[in-house]
């Protein structure tokens, strides 16, 4: 069973490394950093299971923001917020803004992780919606139990296996922008460098193959600083 991921958001350097070593040494994944763009861009290469939120940060989103963003983006991933050693008002603020719990500082680290412990259990037991079997992605439908794609006349059409991958994590985060680093991490298990465009050109054999206007793509689009992002058909 794969450790549970952690994303800590603290900008404290001392209080940042002695939580992540802590929670490391007790079977969880958690990846480290200090501002919410950091956070941004790491949530947008894949959301972890559990957030630990710092209220106080700098630069311009304060915790509630982003505890905000991270429940618009997600209603499975667990939030919790650190906040000032008794301060109610922050503890109230941060449970309307969509955090699951909250851990006053200064915390005992075993309290930090029962908390996270608690939380990842009701994360896991939130409604999750049945296994998709045929996602709609324009005019065409991707079979993901028989690897196939299909037109709307229900022909079947060629993809590679490299192709049919990209296209099951599209699938898998609709409406959610995806780097090149962790697309192509994901689906061929290696690094990219700078001048690597192995994803763009499988992108656009993909959109040729599904998009009716592929140089003014609309199921695929590109998300500019970022990678792509899966737009599913308005119902």
């Amino acid at each position: 069973m794969q450790q549970p991921s952690v994303l800590l958001v603290e900008d404290d350097a001392f209080q940042r490394k002695a939580a992540e070593t802590y929670l490391t040494n007790h079977d969880l994944r958690v990846i480290s950093v200090e501002n919410g763009a950091q956070m941004r861009r790491q949530v947008s290469r894949a959301m972890p299971d559990l957030v630990l939120l710092d209220i106080q940060l700098p630069g311009q989103d304060d915790g509630f923001a982003l505890a905000r963003w991270l429940r618009e983006s997600s209603t499975r991933v667990g939030i919790i917020m650190l906040t000032a050693a008794g301060d109610s008002v922050d503890k109230v603020l941060g449970l309307e803004s969509g955090a699951d719990d909250y851990v006053s500082k200064p915390y005992e680290p075993r309290e930090l992780l029962a908390r996270c412990k608690s939380v990842l259990r009701r994360s896991v037991n939130k409604a999750t919606p049945p296994r998709l079997e045929r996602v709609r992605m324009g005019a065409h439908t991707l079979d993901l139990s028989k690897r196939g794609l299909h037109d709307d006349a229900g022909n079947d059409v060629p993809v590679t296996a490299g192709e049919f991958d990209l296209l099951k994590l599209f699938a898998e985060n609709p409406n959610r922008p995806l780097s090149r680093d962790w697309l192509l991490e994901t689906t061929s298990h290696r690094q990219r460098d700078p001048f690597d465009r192995a994803i763009d050109l499988r992108i656009t054999r993909i959109r040729r193959k599904i998009e009716p206007s592929p140089d003014k793509p609309t199921v695929i689009r590109t998300v500019r600083g970022v990678g792509y992002m899966f737009v599913p058909p308005a119902e």
